[in-house]
């Protein structure tokens, strides 16, 4: 009993220093986000966050605001007409036949724009009265960190941070008069004087239209909370609770949802009485190791900057335990609105480019929530392909709730047929890129042979060749009737090819040769891709790409796919440029931002650096924020789009990300190239851990325009095929010389093996 006690006393005194001694150590990067003022927009404040909950700094009229916000804060009321009688693909193929296709759009697409849910929607606000606080000094992000500090100029200072894994933020202010205390300001569900306004999925609908009694907010001492009633039987909190020590006003907040046990109003307590320097040291061991994970050294300060804030923003939004990045993630309007496109679940581009930067960049841990929330969602989704496809295999609706529900909206894409090939990607990639035959055995080829199942039902053969009933592009002439192309779709069959190609090589992988041969068997089924006469990629027969499109949906045998790839030879690099110069031709008028990191993907695929180089210095300094966020219209107005407008999401950021790797590291074609797409312009450059297929840890330098070492760490052992990067054949490899053959480096490596490669 007496060693208990003592034990207990001394965690007590323990606590008791931790709490008194705070020192939020930080550690500068040329990376920072540095500002000399407030951000008065809430799409301009820094962000914090850890996939879980999240926070953006700014000024609003004569206040500190810290925007509060959880990824499982929605309205999951069901859309209307969704399950329905007429709730079929055949239905929908038959209205597209008989010419009265207004009666679709009436059921199914125009409920999704009209009505407010189902909807993410946002937490709350805590605001600190700046009045008399005098001028702000610095406003700084501290990437290493993940931690925002402001000073004044009378030497005050105010630092937060998101906890890298609980669900709680921290702040401690120094130099503050006592005046200076956080008030809890819920957002605004109940409002005579105000009109719900207009109905735009876009600029987000007024949250008055969801129609809420106002929750209320309480304070005892210092605490205060907030609760508020949603929808049916789901429900959230937000808590803050402060403290004064000394010249220190230290506080905790979190919000919590009906979805999970845990309340916001006891986390507070606990953790504020654990302390914050303990807590800041969790977060900072956990964000120490996500940045050891990689690294990369550019000459060019705009993409070196504009990559490490994407990183972050994905150590931000990215967890293996969370749910997936939706469209803006944890960092919900703060504007009296629903969210641009209700801050939902888009499977037709948003979702699968945010997590591009997963492989290569070796988060293969953090970008595993996308795959896990796939994989419990699977049941929702088998159900909807049943109701709606009336196959026995999976898809996943286009469009989805938190849940995976469907929600409707344009449904040539929202209710597409091939969205599933596009997600299994994905766990195709995770198992490329680990090496684990677990993972392809329990997870990514049952998910596969499902998607492979589902098409297999319900394509037809049509003149000796499978097609589908319907097939479209996202997002070609829009919801029209004209949007259910003619033909089989470019975008359709390569994601098609994809499924039954990448289902025969894991049947393969695990020894299933017959149903190898199933899959290979169908794949011979489907037609070649159809081209324009200079040899590039169409829509589909008879529709060339002749006008601005955002969604480069035609080129997925190209990229992301890599079905279509410079390595096959003359016949796939005819298409490549082709097609490139079209896109070119063509010209950007109706691109967003994230065409422009999409494109970059491509050009390095390509080898074009000079052109992937470019389209990035273009995202990175038309279509973002000053605080890096991706806002898709042209915000410089240099006529790099037609587009101006501001709705904030996420995938652009990310695609972003991913083409910095691709220009430095290439391993889809199972060989693996470094610095493949780089400027000629740039001589020294450098990359630390970025990882390969095969589950090889690859680091590489270059110096004065030559390579001259190479580090591999292979995690399962095997072989990799290395082009030789190298000016000479005659290479070192620790204390030998070897002789690359070809131009091709070979090496049998084991579990566990480093080798260093030196010209």
């Amino acid at each position: 009993m007496k060693k208990i006690f003592l034990l207990g006393l001394l965690t007590i005194q323990l606590s008791l220093f931790s709490c008194q001694k705070i020192e939020l150590a930080t550690t500068p990067s040329p990376n920072d986000l540095v500002f000399t003022e407030l951000a008065t927009s809430w799409d301009e404040g820094i962000p914090l966050g850890n996939a879980t909950v999240g926070a953006l700094i700014w000024q609003k009229d004569s206040a500190l605001r810290i925007s509060l916000d959880r990824i499982d804060l929605w309205d999951l009321r069901p859309t209307e007409n969704i399950w329905g009688e007429n709730f079929s693909f055949k239905w929908v193929e038959e209205q597209a036949k008989n010419g009265d296709y207004s009666v679709v759009q009436q059921q199914f697409d125009i409920p999704y724009d009209r009505d407010p849910a189902p909807s993410k929607i946002p937490g709350a606000g805590m605001e600190f009265d700046l009045s008399g606080r005098g001028p702000v000094d610095t406003v700084r992000l501290f990437l290493n960190n993940a931690l925002s500090e402001i000073t004044w100029k009378n030497g005050a200072s105010l630092k937060t941070f998101v906890h890298a894994t609980k669900p709680v933020g921290f702040f401690v202010a120094k130099g503050m008069k006592e005046d200076f205390l956080p008030k809890l300001v819920p957002p605004i569900y109940e409002n005579q004087n105000e009109q719900a306004g207009e109905i735009d999925p876009v600029t987000g609908q007024s949250l008055l239209r969801l129609e809420y009694k106002q929750g209320p907010v309480t304070q005892e001492g210092n605490k205060i909370v907030y609760r508020q009633k949603g929808w049916g039987d789901f429900s959230y909190e937000v808590a803050i609770q402060y403290e004064r020590k000394g010249e220190l006003l230290v506080g905790v907040w979190s919000i919590t949802s009906s979805m999970v046990a845990e309340k916001a109003s006891d986390l507070v307590e606990a953790y504020l009485g654990e302390g914050v320097q303990l807590n800041y040291e969790e977060h900072l061991n956990w964000w120490e190791a996500f940045w050891a994970k990689s690294a990369v050294q550019l000459p060019d300060t705009i993409l070196q900057k504009q990559y490490y804030n994407e990183l972050y923003k994905f150590g931000s939004v990215a967890r293996e335990d969370s749910y997936p990045i939706a469209l803006q993630a944890i960092w919900t309007a703060d504007n009296g609105k629903l969210p641009p496109w209700k801050g939902d679940y888009h499977h037709d581009l948003n979702t699968q480019l945010s997590y591009w930067p997963a492989y290569a960049g070796n988060y293969l841990q953090e970008g595993y929530g996308y795959l896990k929330t796939l994989w419990e969602q699977r049941e929702t989704h088998k159900k909807y392909t049943k109701a709606y496809f009336g196959t026995s295999g999976l898809n996943v609706p286009g469009v989805t709730t938190l849940t995976g529900e469907p929600m409707g909206g344009w449904i040539q894409y929202s209710f597409s047929p091939t969205v599933s090939s596009w997600l299994t990607q994905h766990f195709y990639l995770h198992w490329k890129y680990s090496a684990d035959e677990v993972f392809l055995k329990d997870r990514a080829y049952p998910y596969m042979k499902d998607v492979a199942i589902h098409l297999e039902e319900l394509t037809r053969v049509e003149e000796g060749l499978r097609t589908l009933p319907l097939s479209s592009s996202p997002e070609i002439f829009d919801n029209s009737r004209q949007a259910w192309l003619p033909s089989l779709s470019n975008y359709d069959l390569s994601l098609i090819k994809f499924t039954f190609q990448a289902a025969a090589e894991m049947a393969e992988a695990l020894k299933l040769s017959e149903e190898a041969a199933k899959w290979k068997s169908i794949l011979a089924e489907f037609p070649e891709y159809d081209l324009d006469e200079e040899g590039g990629f169409t829509f589909s027969k008879g529709i060339p790409y002749a006008s601005s499109h955002r969604h480069f949906s035609h080129l997925m045998a190209i990229h992301p796919l890599g079905l279509v790839d410079w390595s096959n030879g003359e016949k796939d690099q005819k298409i490549i440029t082709a097609t490139l110069q079209k896109l070119k031709e063509v010209g950007p008028s109706a691109w967003t931002g994230y065409s422009y990191s999409w494109l970059a993907n491509l050009q390095a695929r390509a080898f074009d650096g000079e052109g992937a180089a470019q389209s990035l210095r273009d995202f990175a300094t038309a279509f973002c924020l000053k605080n890096t966020f991706h806002v898709n219209g042209d915000q410089s107005k240099t006529g790099k789009s037609n587009f101006t407008y501001r709705p904030f999401t996420l995938e652009g950021n990310f695609a972003f990300a991913s083409g910095i790797q691709e220009m430095l590291i290439q391993s889809h074609t199972g060989t693996v190239r470094i610095f493949p797409s780089i400027p000629a312009s740039w001589d020294d450059v450098s990359f630390e851990k970025l990882r390969t297929m095969g589950a090889f840890v690859v680091s590489a330098s270059r110096e004065k325009g030559a390579t001259k070492k190479v580090k591999i760490h292979s995690e399962k052992g095997g072989k990799i095929r290395l082009i030789n990067p190298f000016g000479s054949d005659q290479i070192k490899v620790g204390n030998q010389t070897l002789s690359a053959k070809n131009g091709l480096i070979e090496l049998d490596m084991k579990a566990g093996e480093e080798l260093v490669l030196e010209s």
